[in-house]
């Protein structure tokens, strides 16, 4: 099944465009430039700080290295408002930044790519840049435009079918991601630990860090979902952006980094209620 990850991926983010008004969803006028300042700030100025400090301990070049800065760059996850929901927290500036980050998407990550290694050439980078403006164009028009001119996904039935296929499809996606943890598992090699423990400290560190900086400040009220978007990102949708051997060798860390996505609930519900 992992060969039909990238694929499913596309189709969870159509599906995501058809389930939700993307259209009624969007910051209007006067709250777009600060969605637009936090995208800026999550999806450019994190992972460029992860670069800086990579350089710099020379782990640029490691696969670890490469998925830190990945996750960093990515768009929210598409399941952030449902996992805000879970945690006790407002889903909708988590829905709202989920669309900002992912229509903005490919232009956030020209400055990122352009100083990964794996890339290359300026040609590369402008490509798989190209290549996630193709692929949400088209996902997310599709999906828009489907659920404009079709009524039925417009009512609660429409909706609640929707998420039972958006379900079945992560039910398969899940089992392709985890592909290369259970080889891992059996192998009895330190590096699954360790890319296990790196994906807890980014996840949990990030959406930790974020919750305390925000808790007092005049976006308080959006502090959980903020958290919860900038440790749960769509990594795996730039599987169609980055070489295959590059894809091929992050497996594990996308498969690990899946465990930390899952608990948030679990972990971050107590931390977002005692903040």
């Amino acid at each position: 099944m992992a060969t039909v990850i990238f694929p499913l991926v596309v189709f969870l983010l159509f599906l995501s465009t058809l389930r939700v008004d993307v259209l009624r969803a969007f910051p209007d006028r006067r709250a777009l430039p600060g969605y637009l300042g936090i995208t800026l700030l999550m999806q450019v100025g994190l992972p460029l700080v992860a670069v800086a400090g990579l350089w710099m301990v020379g782990g640029m070049g490691s696969v670890l290295g490469v998925g830190v800065v990945l996750v960093l760059a990515a768009a929210p996850l598409t399941g952030s408002p449902g996992l805000t929901i879970m945690s006790g927290g407002d889903p909708t500036p988590a829905l709202r930044q989920l669309i900002v980050g992912t229509a903005f998407l490919p232009l956030t990550v020209l400055p990122v790519f352009w100083l990964m290694p794996v890339f290359g050439a300026p040609g590369v980078v402008a490509e798989a840049a190209g290549q996630l403006l193709l692929v949400i164009t088209i996902a997310g028009g599709v999906g828009v435009k489907l659920r404009k001119t079709v009524s039925f996904f417009q009512t609660v039935d429409g909706e609640r079918t929707i998420e039972g296929v958006i379900t079945l499809t992560m039910a398969v996606v899940v089992v392709g991601i985890m592909s290369a943890v259970g080889p891992a598992i059996f192998q009895a090699k330190s590096d699954l630990w360790i890319t296990l423990a790196v994906a807890f400290a980014l996840n949990f560190g990030v959406q930790i860090g974020v919750l305390l900086a925000l808790r007092c400040g005049t976006r308080r009220q959006a502090a959980p979902a903020l958290a919860i978007i900038a440790g749960n990102r769509n990594l795996v949708l730039f599987l169609g952006a980055l070489p295959p051997e590059t894809g091929a060798a992050l497996l594990l860390f996308i498969g690990c980094y899946q465990v930390p996505m899952y608990l948030t609930p679990l972990i971050m519900g107590p931390l977002i209620r005692r903040a």
